[in-house]
């Protein structure tokens, strides 16, 4: 066997290696997941820890739903290797690029136009992904989301919003891809740093427009009315010198009773967004009929309005919001914003340095089955998304750490602001609305989890101390 394996070429080494650490990976992940999955099946009781926080009817909902995400994540992962490893098996990436090659070739463009050919390639790789994953994500909206009371749409409003999300991806999607391999072409030895620097330059201006230009057309924002809410917002803004000009609320409840809230924008034209779910005074769970659930109740009105359990708040009170956005401004005021953007630009510009090394290589290209062409946009995948893939979980675990890290930094800042109370009960709220299960494994924990487990947050904003 050792004897076979020093015999393989190096691009059949390069092949069998991506897929085998493809397959280690999901191996570490699933095994994580089952680990996890045995916590929501044997913690059917309320720890004696969580009994002033969580009552035993929402511990359970949370249980349930969390074990019915983990089962679904499950097989849908499992799924997901399956398919990558049979299109590389298969051949299936320059099957598609000979595919994209014909087409562009019926409209006189011959294999000289290679960008031409790249963007077709691009245009049909994202839909067989959008294809293959529409079922996946019909699962996951319409049966596990509505049978947790998540769900607010439509199937029409579903299948509208993902063509428009697909339209909107391949308008932003096409011109930068064109851009940048243009950019490799003619730039020489040092492309890289202009293909840095136009990355950098396509992120700024991404980030600045999304929310008042590209978040528009999928969900409703509105100013924030005059009122006590608005006036506290802006004194606490002011409080820490965040230049605040606008507070938004998004109607977020249109799609899901989840919530959340953001801050966006540069220099001085900073804005705040607030999910309807997320304000007890917005929310439409608050607003909806309290009535009881009856047999046969789902069989008339409006769907898109459905019976509300009774009794049931949802969302934070005024000092609770306070308190949530007392955290969020603490990312900005501790500089963690500025921190991740620095990360990541210091890790693209080693990535495209890196690129520009290994581009060269024919056997990278041979490996995957390019032997007479070795296209750029095909190079930027196979050395982005196969060979670094070693890096690139190494970095996505060390990212998490430093995540957790900041979220108690701005728990602690919030906390110092006098908000540790109003913190403590918004958390529990959101925890409870957002049915998140508080008992988790250590490892799976550590692994995956950007935010620290609720526990340990509500311990740090109890204690002298802050981790």
């Amino acid at each position: 066997m050792l004897l076979t394996l020093y015999e393989l070429s190096v691009e059949n080494k390069i092949f069998y290696a991506v897929l085998l650490f493809s397959w280690t990976v999901y191996l570490w992940e699933a095994y994580l997941a089952s680990r996890q999955r045995k916590i929501y099946k044997s913690t059917v009781h309320v720890p004696v820890e969580l009994g002033k926080i969580m009552d035993k009817d929402t511990f359970e909902k949370s249980r349930l739903y969390q074990l019915d995400k983990s089962n679904f994540s499950f097989w849908s992962g499992l799924y997901s290797e399956a398919e990558g490893t049979l299109i590389l098996l298969l051949g299936g990436i320059p099957f598609l690029w000979r595919v994209s090659g014909t087409i562009t070739g019926r409209f006189g463009f011959g294999t000289e136009y290679e960008i031409s050919q790249s963007l077709v390639f691009l245009m049909l790789a994202t839909l067989f992904s959008a294809l293959t994953g529409l079922p996946w994500s019909v699962y996951n909206t319409f049966v596990i989301e509505e049978k947790h009371g998540f769900n607010q749409q439509t199937l029409g409003f579903f299948l509208k919003d993902a063509v428009k999300k697909f339209l909107v991806t391949q308008c932003i999607l096409l011109p930068v891809t064109s851009l940048l391999l243009y950019i490799i072409k003619i730039g020489g030895d040092y492309f890289f740093i202009y293909a840095w620097l136009f990355t950098l330059v396509v992120t700024l201006v991404l980030v600045t427009i999304y929310a008042d230009y590209i978040a528009p057309l999928f969900d409703k924002f509105t100013p924030l009315p005059d009122g006590e809410l608005k006036k506290e917002i802006e004194s606490l803004a002011q409080s820490i010198s965040f230049p605040l000009t606008k507070v938004y609320v998004v109607e977020g409840s249109k799609r899901s009773s989840h919530s959340n809230a953001y801050f966006y924008g540069f220099f001085k034209n900073k804005r705040i967004v607030l999910f309807d779910t997320l304000l007890e005074d917005y929310s439409p769970l608050n607003k909806a009929p309290e009535v009881e659930p009856q047999q046969g109740a789902g069989d008339e009105g409006d769907e898109q309005s459905k019976p509300k359990p009774k009794n049931k708040r949802q969302g934070c009170n005024n000092p609770e919001v306070l308190a949530v956005l007392g955290h969020e401004l603490g990312h900005w005021k501790l500089g963690h914003m500025v921190k991740n953007i620095l990360i990541s630009q210091m890790n693209s510009f080693l990535c495209f340095f890196l690129f520009a090394v290994l581009i060269g290589r024919k056997e990278l290209f041979m490996a995957f089955g390019f032997h007479e062409s070795q296209p750029t946009l095909i190079g930027l995948m196979i050395i982005f998304q196969f060979i670094f893939s070693p890096y690139n979980e190494l970095l996505s675990f060390c990212l998490t750490v430093l995540s957790r890290r900041f979220e108690f930094q701005a728990d602690a800042f919030a906390r110092a602001m006098g908000q540790a109370s109003e913190l403590y009960s918004a958390l529990i709220k959101l925890n409870k609305d957002n049915l998140g299960f508080p008992v988790s494994d250590w490892l799976f924990s550590m692994w995956h989890y950007s935010h620290p487990p609720l526990l340990e947050r509500l311990r740090a904003l109890r204690g002298p101390k802050q981790d």
